[in-house]
């Protein structure tokens, strides 16, 4: 961060990434140094290799290539189906050297849920890991499939597309440029397509910089998956545009596993979910005496203070909770940079980041609530400088649910406290989406699935207290007529919704009722449901 301070350094930021000449493969690559390491690539095994500037700035021009003979344009969506690799951010590159849009899928979703998320949009290619190619059957759409390993008789192989001669020069496609398209969980009906513009690199910068702290000697690790918009944003893309190296391991979460690689590569920087350092903690496994790290941050779901104490015991640093959504990035933390930190109350979420003019508006009124009374997260769009959503792609209904009328407040859905110092403790979610280890799982998804059985009348779906994961879905369902509720259709609906929707999201536990309560109008009241657990 410059000398100056936070404002010079978000006019900066915004002179960079909001421009009509901003081109993202240029912002995010090609202007680094050639030799500087980008990512340190990390296999199961903890061998490692390192991958330069250079190297992805060589091998993402000649993929661009590859895409544009497959009919890829500025504008186009591309999405990937894909584990964290050296490929991916390849395909990441590749795709916005065209000016094209990134669509990412997460590895857990089953077919109808990428179905949903290519089928509306037109996406032209999907790029996919040889061992998820099997998901994309029956899927349809005049799409292409681009796969890692060995193709399917109809797929273009990865590899083929790194032999064409470099795309030459990146597509500026302006700050206004959709840069990714990355869907909401889908808490009122079918998740929604938010559109990132290449200007919010600024404001994910500005996190990156100030609430994480991430400095250009630090070994830093955010342990999110990509296919969400925390690992999306901040563990490929902003350290990226501030030229900064990160880890990148290709095998999801053990403990042993983590615990190794935080000692081995002396991480000194690392980020991850509440979910990741309750697992590390209730593990068994000693903390690795020479991990020391500088930072701890979490993000994803409110952070509980015995995971504080836990690592400001064990790991001499405590964990500081920071706040956002996919609509806005980050923009409330307990932040690290000494420009901004300040004292952390215990259970809090932080303040503001600059940039961004957060408030807690009144239940019935769009009047700022008094200290300490809980009301309404809202962001004050005037006010935001760094604000940068304005809706979602093709729903204008839930656009304008989002938005109060005269366009000045944009509501998160979200409850909390602000304090007369303007620090944030996170209440509840007024829109009913259940936060399991760090993923929003929206009712509607789980519920859609479980109603497609025959044997099923109505369900719904609310999320239940759970000590490892911070909540698990639970759901209740109302038979139909003379079904027999026993614990095979139990486990029946279980395995529906893991292949129907998401393997993570299935209901750990499921309630048999006779009938589900609902306001006069006929909306079900979870709320009620959750009284009732």
């Amino acid at each position: 961060m410059p000398d100056g301070g936070t404002d010079q350094y978000l006019t900066e930021l915004l002179a960079t990434y909001d421009t009509p000449d901003a081109a993202s493969a240029r912002l995010l690559c090609e202007r680094h140094p050639a030799d500087a390491v980008a990512f340190t690539l990390i296999e199961p095994d903890l061998s490692s290799r390192d991958l330069t500037f250079g190297e992805l700035a060589e091998r993402s021009a000649r993929f661009a290539a590859g895409l544009a003979g497959l009919g890829v344009g500025p504008g186009d969506r591309v999405a990937t189906l894909m584990g964290k690799s050296a490929e991916l951010v390849v395909a990441l590159l590749g795709i916005w050297r065209l000016g094209a849009v990134h669509v990412p899928l997460f590895t857990a979703f089953a077919p109808p849920a990428i179905a949903l998320r290519t089928e509306t949009n037109g996406t032209k290619v999907i790029v996919v890991d040889a061992d998820q190619r099997a998901k994309l059957a029956g899927l349809s759409g005049g799409w292409r499939a681009v796969t890692t390993g060995e193709p399917a008789d109809t797929d273009v192989e990865f590899a083929s597309l790194l032999e064409h001669a470099p795309f030459a020069d990146p597509v500026a496609t302006g700050g206004d440029g959709t840069l990714i398209e990355l869907f909401t969980s889908g808490t009122t009906g079918s998740p929604k397509a938010v559109p990132i513009p290449v200007r919010a690199l600024a404001s994910l910068c500005m996190y990156q910089e100030l609430g994480l702290d991430h400095r250009p000697d630090d070994v830093f690790w955010n342990a999110a998956d990509p296919g969400w918009a925390y690992g999306l944003f901040y563990a490929l893309t902003t350290p990226m545009a501030l030229g900064r190296r990160a880890l990148l391991l290709r095998a999801g979460f053990d403990p042993a596993r983590t615990w190794a690689v935080l000692e081995r590569f002396g991480v000194t920087n690392f980020t991850a979910g509440p979910t990741v350092y309750r697992a590390l903690r209730n593990s068994g496994l000693p903390a690795p005496s020479g991990f020391r790290p500088r930072r701890l941050s979490s993000a994803g779901e409110p952070l509980t203070p015995d995971v504080v104490a836990w690592a400001r015991a064990e790991l001499g640093c405590p964990v500081r909770d920071h706040y956002g959504q996919t609509e806005l990035g980050m923009v409330v933390a307990s932040a690290w940079h000494p420009s901004v930190a300040g004292e952390v109350k215990p259970g809090s979420m932080g303040r503001e980041l600059p940039g961004f003019a957060v408030r807690v508006l009144r239940p019935d009124a769009d009047q700022e609530a008094a200290p300490g009374e809980r009301g309404r997260v809202a962001v004050d769009r005037p006010a935001s400088r760094l604000m940068w959503f304005d809706g979602y792609r093709d729903a204008p209904e839930h656009t304008a649910a989002r938005f109060s009328p005269d366009g000045r407040w944009y509501y998160t859905g979200d409850v909390a406290t602000r304090d007369a110092d303007g620090t944030f403790t996170f209440a509840s979610r007024d829109d009913d989406v259940i936060l399991m280890a760090g993923y929003r799982i929206g009712p509607f998804d789980v519920e859609s699935v479980l109603t497609e059985h025959p044997s099923v009348a109505e369900a719904a779906v609310i999320g239940a207290p759970d000590q490892l994961r911070g909540e698990v879905v639970v759901a209740y369902v109302v038979p139909r007529a003379g079904v027999t509720t026993d614990e095979s259709l139990v486990a029946e609906l279980q395995d529906r919704v893991k292949t129907g929707f998401a393997a993570h999201a299935y209901p750990r536990a499921i309630h048999f009722v006779e009938e589900l309560p609902k306001t006069p109008s006929g909306k079900i009241q979870r709320y009620l449901l959750r009284q009732r657990h």
